[in-house]
């Protein structure tokens, strides 16, 4: 396993390199340059925008660009943000990042969670009204258009009924006495997450493997302990108010974004499953008795878990630039707005930098997907 590790590190290394230089070149190959959104200011003579140009190095020749680009991202230094001018663009990143993080992860992990238990209930329970009603709404709401469905979720929840603020991703008259910036409650957050992810999957993972009498109950009890001390130690922090009053904001995207997407990963589950319902180990786990949600959770959804785990942590590492449908309808500056921003105003410092820090995630999503077929199919060796 160690030396397949080194050799898919070698290979990721070498296929990052080729996707950084197709990145800049696509990138450098549209027209015109930053100095291009100063040219209908009057106030601003030609002079100067050659000034900027030559700031910038845009006007070096594409080679040179190139080289310096190369030695920029090799030593980790993604270089100056024309539009943040004169922030850099690991800060820009930086600031933006752990926003687009906390929205999107969670509702991934929701639409997933939502779409693998409902694909199981659906393929274990064929032809009946569950499927089909499951099955059309499923794939009513992935087909629905995202713009449109959004603005009804923000009128519906947010303007009618005023359970949830109507956009933005915090309160100004909450923060505006804040003892710290929304970042730092952001990294806290994620941090919380996954602390308490980690601690109900060990739980998990340990009285399902090795069959503990009442795992049932130590599973729930793992649970409902971490969301305890965590909403404890929430609350005795200081800044709970701020956590909470970024989670209001968060709700109505998380669920519009659970909505769309996760009948995707319930079909997937449910067409994975009716081909593993078939295999002969399923017959001979039923052929020794066992109870049927047995036979279904630990015989026919594990081995069906293969695609829906592809699927998944590539879904994961996608979710680094954002849904920009999303982040514009409900006024949440993340990644993806980063990302128009910079394409908009030809700032290519920025989107070079947002395309590494994807490239990256989604190349290591293809190791751990690797890595998890071991654990999930124990056939499966390298």
């Amino acid at each position: 396993m160690v030396r397949y590790i080194l050799k898919r590190t070698a290979q990721i290394l070498l296929t990052l390199f080729v996707f950084l230089s197709i990145v800049f070149f696509v990138v450098n190959a549209q027209p015109g340059d930053v100095s291009n959104i100063y040219s209908l200011n009057p106030d601003l003579p030609p002079e100067t925008r050659e000034r900027l140009r030559d700031m910038f190095g845009v006007n070096e020749p594409l080679w040179k660009q190139y080289l310096v680009h190369v030695r920029n991202t090799l030593t980790g230094n993604l270089g100056v943000s024309f539009i943040h001018y004169p922030r850099s663009v690991s800060d820009v990143i930086a600031e933006r990042l752990p926003r687009t993080l906390m929205l999107f992860l969670t509702a991934t992990v929701v639409s997933f969670y939502l779409g693998f238990a409902l694909g199981k209930i659906i393929a274990w329970r064929r032809g009946s009204w569950t499927e089909y009603t499951s099955t059309i709404g499923g794939v009513t709401l992935y087909t629905v258009f995202t713009p449109w469905f959004g603005l009804m979720m923000i009128w519906l929840f947010a303007f009618k009924a005023g359970w949830f603020p109507i956009g933005k991703f915090l309160d100004p008259v909450v923060w505006r006495d804040a003892p710290t910036d929304a970042n730092a409650v952001f990294n806290r957050m994620i941090l919380t997450g996954i602390v308490v992810s980690v601690v109900i999957f060990v739980a998990f993972f340990f009285t399902t493997k090795r069959r503990v009498s009442g795992a049932r109950y130590i599973q729930v009890g793992s649970v409902a302990l971490s969301l305890l001390v965590v909403g404890g130690a929430w609350l005795t922090s200081g800044i709970g108010y701020l956590a909470w009053d970024i989670v209001s904001h968060m709700i109505l995207p998380v669920l519009t974004l659970a909505l769309i997407s996760f009948a995707g990963t319930m079909l997937l589950t449910r067409n994975s499953m009716l081909e593993t319902m078939r295999e002969d180990f399923v017959m001979a786990a039923r052929a020794k008795g066992l109870p049927e949600k047995r036979v279904r959770d630990a015989h026919v959804a594990r081995n069906a878990l293969l695609p829906v785990v592809t699927s998944f942590v590539f879904s994961l590492a996608f979710a680094i630039d954002g849904g920009v449908i999303i982040e514009s309808i409900f006024s949440w500056p993340g990644m993806g707005q980063t990302l128009v921003a910079a394409a908009v105003s030809e700032d290519l410092p920025l989107a070079v930098g947002a395309f590494v820090f994807v490239g990256i995630f989604v190349l290591v999503a293809h190791l751990v997907a690797d890595v998890l077929y071991v654990y999930l199919d124990p056939r499966i060796r390298y």
